[in-house]
């Protein structure tokens, strides 16, 4: 297990990517891993949920435990009550990217469409304090080859303006992911990775179904996955 090594000074670690790839998972777990580790550089640490799209498996419905463990949420207004599903931003989303002492995850949503409430933040994110990550997770339909997972990127870069500054493999299969599911996101990243002339910055993998000594062959930093938005509804 280790953290992602981001350029110094980057404070404002944006997850993107394709709906369905797990990327809010992701943005919860790395959150609660940093808030663990406690190395980020930055005395304070937080997560700005920016989905407006989609009103389910959202980070901020998340909250208390993120909280809990020291990570300030900001996203909507009503927060993840019943009105959860109108599109919505708090004017506080803007408090921990402004605050240069404060490391933030920004969750943001999927697809171009989802991303595009991030230009609403363009003058936060200069390129000396932000570091966008891409989320592929190769066992979707859109992203599963090289060719789709670029089309797929170049789409939100052109609705954000932000290029694309590094990859994260987030390939499973939900609770039947195993090692070699994961093994063949990495090997997608890498080759896409070398396509785009940017690193794999993490592999997310879920801890309670595969365990980090399976995946000794890859190189990048291995992020365990909580499975913090998995509902216990959804295995039975």
């Amino acid at each position: 297990m280790a953290l992602p090594d981001l350029p110094p000074g980057r404070r404002i670690l944006i997850v993107t990517g394709h709906y369905g790839s797990g990327k809010t998972e992701f943005a919860v777990s790395l959150a609660m891993l940093l808030a663990r580790e406690n190395r980020t550089g930055f005395p304070r640490l937080a997560l700005c949920d920016l989905d407006i799209v989609n009103p389910y498996f959202r980070s901020r419905e998340r909250k208390e435990l993120l909280e809990s463990a020291g990570v300030k949420v900001y996203g909507g207004m009503f927060g993840k009550g019943a009105t959860a599903e109108i599109p919505e931003l708090a004017a506080s989303v803007r408090a921990p990217l402004e605050d240069p002492g404060c490391f933030t995850v920004v969750d943001a949503g999927g697809n171009d469409s989802g991303a595009l409430v991030l230009n609403q933040f363009s003058d936060l994110f200069t390129r000396e304090a932000r570091f966008t990550a891409a989320v592929v997770n190769a066992s979707r339909p859109e992203t599963r080859d090289p060719d789709g997972a670029l089309a797929h990127i170049r789409s939100i870069e052109r609705a954000t303006g932000l290029g694309i500054d590094g990859l994260v493999s987030n390939t499973h299969m939900l609770m039947e992911t195993k090692p070699a599911d994961i093994v063949r996101g990495y090997a997608l990243c890498s080759g896409l990775g070398g396509l785009l002339k940017k690193p794999v910055i993490a592999v997310a993998y879920p801890e309670k179904l595969v365990g980090a000594s399976a995946l000794s062959g890859i190189s990048a930093p291995l992020v365990p996955l909580g499975m913090y938005m998995r509902e216990t509804w959804l295995d039975r």
